[in-house]
């Protein structure tokens, strides 16, 4: 499967055609919503006819399930990969939170699709998503629970999904430069998740 590039691990070389057309569409989704998109507006934003989209997706619901599916994706290889290379628990949990900072504030329009479109896609899409999505989770709650090791298991499960929510957000309210507010959500969310030994005595 193609995946949605994120700029923060950018591919050499020009993007493919699918990859240039599901770019478009999780802009005009995140804009428009799923619903108010159609198969012209997209293929408009790529310079083809709608009908020529369809030889690369079979339909609009076929592009938000790859969308959404390489979105979950990217953050479990890539959370994965930060345990895999990181020495050290706290430092884990501090490449951990860079990553997934680094990932919102590069794909603001993934991050908005995402979070407004699980409901949109077809019951195997969402079966597909909604299992990566708790493996993502569950790599989270092992690291949180690694690094302060009082967290129990709902804490650290509550923990995460509070952080997601935090920097998930930052689409939406982009005061800062794009690296001064990379360090304060990760500064943020350091403090918030180091802390959590103090609050669960």
């Amino acid at each position: 499967m193609n995946r949605v590039p994120p700029a923060a691990e950018p591919v050499a070389g020009k993007p493919s055609r699918r990859e240039q057309i599901l770019a478009a569409a999780a802009e005009l989704f995140a804009r428009h919503g799923f619903h108010g998109v159609g198969i012209d507006d997209i293929g408009s934003a790529v310079g083809i006819s709608g009908p020529a989209l369809y030889r690369h997706f079979r339909s609009k619901d076929a592009m938000l399930g790859e969308m959404l599916t390489s979105i979950s994706e990217v953050l479990l290889d890539g959370g994965q990969a930060r345990v895999d290379a990181a020495s050290g628990p706290e430092k884990t949990l501090g490449d951990l939170v860079r990553f997934h900072v680094d990932f919102a504030l590069d794909n603001p329009a993934l991050i908005t699709v995402q979070e407004r479109n699980l409901g949109n896609l077809t019951d195997p899409d969402r079966r597909k998503v909604r299992a990566l999505q708790r493996r993502y989770v569950e790599t989270w709650v092992e690291v949180i629970r690694a690094a302060v090791p009082a967290a129990g298991e709902p804490t650290a499960r509550a923990a995460a999904h509070a952080v997601f929510g935090l920097i998930n957000s930052t689409p939406h309210s982009r005061h800062l430069d794009r690296d001064q507010m990379a360090d304060l959500l990760t500064g943020m969310a350091m403090a918030a998740l180091v802390q959590l030994s103090d609050r669960v005595h």
